[in-house]
Order: structure tokens, then C-alpha cells, then sequence
């Protein structure tokens, strides 16, 4: 078919289908379009097709850091334990959890914008801004908020466990550990376990930070997008429920103290450059 005579130019023609100047050019055309549609494609992400993964990117760190020899062999046999043929469950683990419809809010503004922000008791104390952090691989309670339950720094234990981004991206060393239960739910249907917190010494806008580790103990599951939190209890489920015009005035409390903190070690900075230079000049 390309060795014949070119059918698309009307009367006589001298040269063959594959030679027709006008169907290269239609043809280049259209490859021009294809390749400016995959270049499209590819600036938004690629909708249809799956990314190629050009690097891979690691955390290291935590409170593992300073694990001894002997404590890392431990670690390693409990991570490489060898599966047992009756599987050891753990408890609540029988317990099914789920969001749907009945869970959706009238409205969601900003969908995950906002943080989870709950009021667990304490203790013996209900605090109402206890956040939720997923992202932690730490409990976290302030030295200030052990104040307000009546409780000295006499009764923690020393800790080993330095950690960091939490006070700006400073390395904190924690004042030491504390044992605390922790309630959720209400006297119908509740839960208690004990939880272990970092206390630091530094203020924050929260009551208390509670990371993985409450996560694990509670067997509890967050959702962002609807506000709640869920886990199981020894009567059904216990939903602990959040509103979005209380996570939105803790995150606008937590990012002004960040920024006055922020202006207050830069003011703190200047005057200490300041004195430095005027006890160099008197020497």
C-alpha cells in the first residue's frame, strides 16, 4: 500500500504513500499532541498511571537512640520472634472498628486541617486540651500540667530518652518519666490503662501530648477528617467526639505561643550578642 500512488492529493501524482510530505506532516501533528498530553499528564501527577519512585527518603532516631548493646539484642529477638502456631492476640484486638456516614459531621471545613484534641481524664483531673498526635512516638506531659494535679517532680523516675521537634527542633531532655492512668469514655461505658509520659519542663498549649504509645495501649483509631476518635470498650464502642471551633482555637492558641516563644529566644539571642560585644570592648 505505502509502494503505491498517493491517494489523497486529487489528479496526477508523482510520488508514493510513503513519500507524501502531507501525511508526514499530519502525522507529526499528531505525535506532538500525544507527547504535549503525557507531558500534561505528568505535571499533575499523573492521574492514570503509577508514579515512578526515583528516591526513597528514611527517618532515623527516636527514643531508641540510646539503647545499649543488650537492649538491642532484646529488641531484635522480639521483632524476629519466630511465629508461634497459636497466634498470642492482643487484648481488644477481637473488637471491630469503623467510620461511615453516621459518623460525618454536618460540615467539614478544611478536611484534616485541624488537630484532634480531646479531654481524657488524668489522673483523677479532666483536662479538655490533650492532643492527639499520631506523628509521636511519645507521651508527653508538661511539668506544668503535674502542677495543676497536685503531683511534685519528686515522684518521677530518670530518663534516658532525649528526643527533639517538639520545643522548635531543639534536642529536650526530658525532667524524667511518670506513670499515669488515663480514661476515656464516660462511667456507662469507659476505659483505663496506665500510660507512660515524658515530663518536660518547658510550657505548652496543650495539657498533654498523646502519641503511639496511647494508641497501641487503647487499641484506639483516629479519624481526621471526621473528628473522632474511637476504640473499644467492655460495653461497645467508645467514640470520644471533638468540635472543630475547639481544635481551631487550640491550633490558633498553639501557633502564637510558638511565635512568642520563637521572638523571645531571638530577643534572648540579641541581648547575649549584645553583652558579649560590649564585655569584648572592655577588654
Amino acid at each position: 500500500m505505502l509502494k503505491k500512488p498517493c491517494p489523497y492529493l486529487k489528479g496526477s501524482v508523482n510520488h508514493t504513500l510513503e513519500k507524501c510530505e502531507m501525511l508526514k506532516k499530519y502525522y507529526n501533528r499528531v505525535a506532538h499532541r500525544d507527547e504535549d498530553k503525557k507531558k500534561d499528564a505528568g505535571d499533575k501527577g499523573g492521574d492514570d498511571e503509577f508514579p515512578p519512585v526515583e528516591n526513597a527518603f528514611f527517618i532515623f532516631g527516636g527514643p531508641t537512640t540510646n539503647m545499649t548493646s543488650r537492649q538491642r539484642k532484646r529488641e531484635r529477638r522480639e521483632v524476629f520472634y519466630v511465629t508461634n502456631a497459636t497466634p498470642s492476640y492482643l487484648d481488644w484486638s477481637k473488637d471491630t472498628i469503623s467510620f461511615g456516614r453516621e459518623d460525618h459531621p454536618d460540615y467539614v471545613p478544611h478536611p484534616g486541617r485541624y488537630p484532634l484534641v480531646v479531654d481524657p481524664i488524668i489522673g483523677n483531673n479532666r483536662f479538655s486540651k490533650v492532643l492527639m498526635d499520631g506523628g509521636s512516638s511519645l507521651n508527653i506531659i508538661y511539668a506544668h500540667t503535674l502542677e495543676l494535679m497536685g503531683i511534685g517532680l519528686d515522684k518521677l523516675r530518670p530518663s534516658k530518652s532525649p528526643f527533639h521537634d517538639v520545643a522548635l527542633g531543639r534536642r529536650v531532655q526530658p525532667l524524667g518519666q511518670i506513670d499515669l492512668p488515663v480514661c476515656f469514655g464516660t462511667a456507662a461505658n469507659f476505659r483505663k490503662e496506665v500510660l507512660t509520659f515524658e515530663v518536660v519542663g518547658f510550657r505548652g498549649s496543650y495539657h498533654a501530648i498523646l502519641g503511639r504509645p496511647c494508641y497501641a495501649k487503647f487499641m484506639a483509631i483516629p479519624n481526621y477528617t471526621y473528628h473522632k476518635l474511637k476504640m473499644p470498650g467492655p460495653k461497645g464502642v467508645i467514640i470520644v467526639g471533638s468540635s472543630f471551633e475547639h481544635a481551631y482555637e487550640c491550633d490558633v492558641e498553639c501557633i502564637k505561643h510558638a511565635e512568642a516563644q520563637a521572638e523571645n529566644e531571638a530577643l534572648a539571642a540579641t541581648l547575649d550578642k549584645m553583652a558579649r560585644k560590649a564585655l569584648d570592648s572592655t577588654h
